[in-house]
């Protein structure tokens, strides 16, 4: 299910190369869509994951699971700060970014529903509620140097903050909201992970690999990102009580490949996108080694 998912991924990220070297997609066309999927595709997404129906048997489990989701990304984001600190690097905030966020979406909800089915769908979308608060204030101040009053309120005035903020209101209150009004918020999200991959896809294809494939601390980071991170969550969540199937999704989740939004984010705010697209190629490569790992140490 791993290879399969990564194998996924390249082949989207294949056909933004093409439409790249094709000039299909210009670096203009690029920024265009980049902004459609921040600003239209990417809140509809986040909008249809809190539209979710659950028994009350698993109510407990979903109250753990958002209290240990939001554990887990401040472990990761103080673990990732306390071992970049050796690194000699002005723009190592990509690698924070890499190491706290994942590619929990695309990649780990098929990966899940393969491996613990639809209730652990329910909470890998509960861990993806808290992942998105978490990388539209922390992970956006990490590219604008911090959240701070003057940009406090661009980030809640984000439509995806706004959709979280909706879709919270939808869950909480169990509001039904009609197909005829649900479909097309569903249908639109859910080009959000494709498109997503096209638009790293145009970027890897101005970039030049040799030049990034002796910087070492690309492979660094990849390493914290893939194991030292995710084992050291299991470490955490293995001595916290709680329903273990919860605590394991957590885990694998927090052991994908760097979140496919870390470039979209460093083109949208000016950052290095070559460095921060092959850092998503590298662990995206390496995860098809490391994944089985975690899931061996963690158990399914």
């Amino acid at each position: 299910m791993a290879l399969e998912g990564i194998i996924s991924l390249f082949l989207i990220i294949s056909v933004g190369v093409y439409a790249s070297k094709k000039n299909i997609i210009t670096k203009e066309i690029n920024k265009g869509l980049t902004d459609l999927l921040l600003n239209i595709s990417l809140p509809f997404l986040i909008i249809s994951y809190f539209n979710l129906k659950f028994s009350d048997e698993i109510k407990t489990n979903i109250i753990i699971c958002t209290l240990y989701s939001g554990i887990t990304l401040v472990v990761a984001i103080i673990i990732s700060k306390l071992l970049l600190k050796p690194l000699k690097k002005e723009d190592k905030y990509i690698i924070q970014f890499s190491n706290v966020f994942s590619n929990c979406g695309f990649m780990g909800f098929p990966i899940i529903e393969g491996l613990y089915g639809k209730e652990g769908l329910v909470y890998a979308s509960i861990f993806n509620v808290l992942f998105t608060i978490f990388m539209w204030t922390y992970g956006v101040g990490l590219f604008t140097g911090g959240i701070n009053k003057k940009n406090v309120k661009k980030v809640f005035a984000n439509p995806s903050i706004v959709a979280v903020f909706i879709g919270i209101i939808i869950m909480v209150f169990g509001i039904e909201i009609p197909s005829i009004i649900m479909k097309p918020i569903e249908m639109v999200g859910g080009i959000t992970s494709a498109l997503s991959m096209i638009i790293v896809g145009v970027i890897l294809s101005n970039v030049n690999f040799k030049e990034y494939m002796k910087d070492i601390s690309l492979y660094y980071g990849v390493f914290l990102k893939l194991l030292v991170v995710p084992i050291i969550v299991y470490l955490i969540m293995a001595a916290l009580p709680g329903p273990t199937k919860v605590m394991k999704i957590i885990v694998l989740l927090h052991a994908m490949p760097t979140a496919a939004m870390l470039p979209i984010f460093a083109e949208s705010f000016n950052k290095d996108k070559e460095y921060a697209s092959v850092l998503l190629f590298m662990s995206t490569l390496f995860c098809v080694v490391t994944f089985p790992v975690v899931l061996l140490i963690v158990g399914q």
